[in-house]
């Protein structure tokens, strides 16, 4: 049971009392969730960088989709593998390794020889990004006093859209040094390869300030050491708090636990356990509902509605704003109006915004990136596609990563995020190499079948999410 110590009411929809250093609990959170920012940057710096390596390699779009999307595998297999992982090293260790693989992959990805070199090394940087996907929500969620898990736990989703924003202004500042040209010389290397190794300095950063943040208190008694899981609970949750009474409570909830593995998560009537089934829902609807492909033809919408081409990327960053913005909306409500509510608003907002974009593209003449669209039609896809990137950025983009952190039971969480994370980074790769194959077939029938998994997301959440609000995790089950 829970201790009523640690039960104590707090503002916010919380259990639990006020950390009297709610500022490093802050820095904690903030620092594991560089991981998301890596990503951010990773997945954006690359479409700065895409006619330059074209061109350097002299390859189809075909192959360099695969390049591109390379990562994505990378998240895949990064994400499946870190839950036991951490569950046998611990949630910091995991972190410095996948700072140590970002950052190698940086370098790699600067220099490369080949093509298929390249492609390498953004698999090895994919890995760490899919062991930081999972790690940071769950060490967030582990180190998180109930009353501010939710916001604590938004910060992965924050990080991810000040690294989009972050890696667009640094390809801008870069491109500018090179006479605005990818290719151009800056110090002995092509103004592209140091898009793409400027990603050493966060990588870099992440993996130092692994070594000032603690270790999260339930692996920390899942090894024996509760002096130092006392420690950090005090750090985190306040010394009013009722220590022997939460070291207990801990304790009680992991006695019948042991490491969690792939085998844990199965036994229902369709493989895997219902909750693991949900938490796999919620990964693919985030993705299938088409988020990493809005920006893919932000150049066209712009241009269609006259902006002229050269100023591209300014708008491009307004949309990246639009997306912090939404961001910041959902870290003030999640733990205020609840999960499910801020889900349910984000997935009625996308379909409506969605549909909206289909209309309009139904109207574009032109194939591939030379698409045109009358002005009306252009005015309403150019304000659907922002649309859509706020409410998805204000709802499903945090909230999947604040119940992925929360909503297992402690015996399988760590192997359940991982298998949840996967498919998440599964679905994205689909999603990113269908794209191109779908709008040559019919741009607005890709935004129907985007529309159409933003409805069904409607129902999925109104019958299995569960809500995890101001639940302490050790009730979760």
């Amino acid at each position: 049971m829970t201790s009523s110590t640690s039960r104590a009411s707090a503002p916010g929809g919380g259990s639990s009392p006020h950390p009297e250093h709610l500022g490093h609990v802050i820095f904690i959170a903030a620092a594991a969730a560089m991981g998301g920012f890596l990503f951010g940057y990773d997945s954006s710096v690359i479409n700065g960088a895409v006619v330059a390596i074209r061109e350097r390699f002299d390859v189809g779009s075909e192959a360099l989709a695969q390049v591109i999307a390379a990562a994505l595998i990378g998240c895949a297999f990064g994400a499946a593998t870190a839950g036991r992982l951490a569950d046998r090293i611990g949630r910091i260790r995991c972190m410095q390794i996948a700072a140590v693989l970002f950052t190698a992959s940086a370098l790699g990805s600067a220099l490369p020889f080949a093509l298929w070199d390249l492609a390498m090394w953004r698999v090895i940087g994919g890995f760490g990004i899919g062991m930081a996907s999972v790690i940071g929500p769950a060490y967030i969620a582990e180190v998180s006093p109930p009353a501010y898990r939710g916001r604590l736990a938004s910060f992965q989703q924050a990080a991810i859209v000040i690294g989009i924003a972050v890696s667009q202004l640094v390809n801008w500042a870069i491109l500018n040094l090179a006479g605005g040209d990818q290719r151009g010389d800056i110090a002995g290397l092509e103004a592209w390869q140091w898009m793409l190794g400027v990603m050493v300095v966060p990588a870099a950063l992440y993996g130092l300030m692994s070594f000032v943040i603690p270790e999260s208190p339930r692996f920390l008694i899942s090894v024996g050491r509760n002096d130092e899981a006392r420690k950090v609970l005090t750090e985190v949750e306040g010394s009013k708090i009722d220590l022997d009474g939460r070291v207990a409570e801990i304790e009680h909830a992991m006695r019948s636990e042991h490491k969690s593995t792939f085998k844990d998560l199965l036994g229902g009537r369709f493989g895997f356990l219902p909750i693991v089934w949900v938490g796999i829902g919620l990964s693919l609807f985030q993705q299938l509902v088409g988020i990493n492909v809005i920006f893919y033809y932000s150049s066209s919408l712009w241009q269609s509605v006259g902006i002229d081409a050269s100023a591209s990327f300014l708008y491009s960053f307004e949309t990246s704003v639009v997306n912090i913005i939404g961001t910041v909306i959902a870290m003030i409500f999640v733990d205020r109006i609840g999960r499910k509510p801020l889900a349910l608003i984000g997935s009625v907002g996308m379909s409506i915004s969605l549909g909206l974009a289909a209309w309009a593209f139904s109207y574009k003449s032109g194939v591939g990136d030379d698409i045109s669209l009358p002005h009306a039609q252009g005015i309403v896809a150019l304000v659907a596609a922002n649309c859509f990137v706020l409410f998805f950025a204000l709802s499903w983009g945090v909230v999947v990563w604040v119940l992925l952190g929360e909503m297992f039971p402690g015996r399988i969480r760590a192997a359940a995020l991982g298998v949840a994370a996967a498919a998440q980074w599964i679905a994205n790769w689909v999603i990113t190499v269908s794209f191109p194959t779908l709008s040559d077939w019919n741009l607005s029938g890709a935004y129907m079948i985007y529309t159409g998994f933003a409805l069904l997301s409607i129902p999925f959440i109104l019958k299995w999410v569960p809500e995890t609000k101001g639940k302490a995790l050790e009730e979760m089950g």
